[in-house]
């Protein structure tokens, strides 16, 4: 069954510190996610810079094609901050001064200066307030949850899609969303969604490529019915190989079916069918096995355990680590033999598994993981590349040792360890 049409909706993310790399977008992808959720397609996601024409540009090419436009950033006090005026001007609707509105957010700019103890000057503030309670013509006013207040901007006149304009500062967007989906404007184009269902699978050490031959072979079947299924996979710079299906709740046969011919295909890499993250899975099977680790860890100085303490309860399991950059650390703290560092060097196979040890039976925890190696991107030689790290997981019958040749910048090399040392934990906890 194929899936009625979806209104589209489109993004446009403002900020020349967002163009240039220097600010991570935070808002396109949320916002993406809560139209998904409500049915309704997103188009577009497009990132312009500070500079009016751009978006005036971006807003004359979405929206006569969509059914709602979203812009994100550039409702500050700032001379750069100009998407009302922008907006306005493109929807037809001059911008007026509203004065309850420029009240209220000077009451608000008070409040945050007097909160954080700034000495800000009472002539800008104002100008400030002043600038930000500009409103087009005709708009709706989103209250602030910082000092920037939303606006949903409808057309003057002919078609064209209404302008939901909020702020840039994710945590005051994210606040004002349950007031801004009570807009008649914006209530109407998600009233109109067709909701799907999103589901996803994760693989380790699987190729993109060896994945999508196995979707064509899908495809080709007589009676297949992959079509029904909106596929999306990507894979990350460290290897896992993500598959993310959206479907209406009538063709949910369609992904069980793919999600059982990836299985049998890929069972021995498919670590996630129905796309808990990795962290989840783990934390989950050493609580299931009642059972506890400790980490000495040399190149990663800590990724590992601090990782492992990203979820909620990670006390339940994780007992504690040790960074042990200096061979004398690596002495003193876990017991790593002298003889030991002078016979094979820090980065060895030796090493890895006397920091293991050496974790395990100080913290007293049922595994003990050691991390020793080369992330670079200098102090490489021709036996011990930049790549080469030694990881090694021990228990008190259980000895995985592993040495992983890694490209890539160092940043890459750490992660790809702490994945890789996650991923051969999950296995043994799964047997």
């Amino acid at each position: 069954m194929s899936s009625p049409a979806r209104p589209r909706a489109a993004v446009v993310v403002t900020g020349t510190e967002v163009l240039t790399g220097r600010v991570k977008d935070a808002n396109g992808g949320w916002l993406a996610d809560r139209f998904r959720e409500a049915g309704v397609e997103i188009g577009t996601v497009v990132v312009v810079g500070d500079r009016p024409e751009d978006l005036h540009a971006a807003l004359s090419w979405l929206t006569p094609t969509h059914a709602l436009v979203v812009t994100t950033g550039g409702l500050g006090p700032t001379a750069d901050d100009l998407t009302a005026e922008v907006v306005g001007a493109h929807q037809g609707r001059p911008l007026e001064p509203d004065e309850g509105l420029r009240t209220r957010v000077q009451a608000r700019i008070d409040a945050v200066t007097a909160r954080n103890g700034w000495s800000l000057d009472p002539a800008a503030a104002a100008e400030g307030a002043r600038k930000q309670s500009l409103v087009p013509r005709g708009a709706t006013v989103i209250e602030p949850v910082g000092t920037a207040p939303g606006l949903v901007v409808p057309p003057a006149r002919g078609t064209g899609a209404p302008v939901l304009v909020l702020p840039g500062p994710p945590g005051e967007l994210q606040g004002m969303w349950p007031l801004a989906v009570l807009d008649p404007h914006v209530a109407a184009v998600l009233d109109a969604g067709v909701p799907l269902v999103q589901e996803r699978l994760r693989l380790w050490g699987t190729l993109e490529s060896d994945l999508a031959a196995l979707l064509r072979r899908l495809e080709d079947a007589p009676g297949s019915r992959l079509s029904a299924v909106e596929l999306t996979t990507c894979i990350d710079d460290v290897g896992e190989l993500e598959v993310v299906g959206r479907f209406s709740p009538d063709d949910a046969d369609a992904w069980h079916a793919l999600v059982d011919a990836v299985a049998d295909e890929f069972g021995a890499t498919l670590f996630s069918p129905d796309g808990r993250s990795l962290d989840a899975l783990l934390a989950e099977a050493l609580r299931s096995a009642g059972a506890t680790v400790a980490t000495a860890e040399s190149c990663t100085a800590g990724m590992l355990a601090s990782r492992l303490a990203d979820l909620p309860g990670s006390s339940d399991y994780l007992q504690g680590g040790f960074v042990v950059y200096a061979n004398e650390v690596k002495r003193d703290q876990v017991g790593v033999p002298e003889e030991v560092l002078a016979e094979h060097g820090a980065v060895s196979a030796e090493v890895a598994r006397a920091l293991a040890d050496g974790a395990r039976t100080r913290l007293g925890t049922t595994w003990g993981v050691g991390i020793t190696g080369v992330a670079g991107p200098g102090g490489g030689t021709p036996e011990k590349p930049v790549g080469l790290v030694h990881v090694c997981l021990t228990s008190e019958d259980v000895v995985l040792a592993e040495a992983l040749h890694l490209r890539g910048p160092r940043e890459r090399v750490r992660r790809r360890t702490v994945v890789t040392v996650m991923h051969r934990l999950l296995a043994q906890l799964r047997g």
